[in-house]
């Protein structure tokens, strides 16, 4: 079993950005493949962004390329999301996923789900 509990949310205005944290614990962090999903009022969940363990795969929502970065510290068990240039748009509940060793990971294909954490960006 693996827990996930995300940090890092808040309201910042356009253009700003925010660093999400997410600290996994209860299995070998490492052999997990790890993504950041959505979910925005009335919408259905989406993915953010994900990658694999070795963070040899990785994948973006378009709508996020170029501006948002996932990464990973495997000491500290955290993956990280790094949001630069906010938009409005981007105003959702994040959520951290893990899949164990199978990739890709799809809102359908997630094996844990974190809490999440609210991202509200004003214009």
């Amino acid at each position: 079993q693996v827990q996930l509990v995300e940090s890092g949310g808040g309201l910042v205005q356009a253009g700003d950005s925010l660093r999400l944290s997410c600290v996994a614990s209860g299995r070998a962090f490492g052999s997990l493949n790890m993504g950041w999903f959505r979910q925005a009022p009335g919408k259905e969940r989406e993915s953010v962004a994900a990658f694999t363990w070795s963070e040899a795969n990785s994948i973006y929502a378009e709508s996020v390329k170029g501006r948002f970065t996932i990464s990973r510290d495997n000491a500290k068990n955290t993956v990280y999301l790094q949001m630069n240039n906010l938009k409005p748009e981007d105003t959702a509940v994040y959520y951290c996923a893990a899949r164990n060793g199978r990739w890709p990971i799809t809102v359908d294909e997630v094996d844990y789900w974190g809490q999440g954490t609210q991202v509200t960006v004003s214009s």
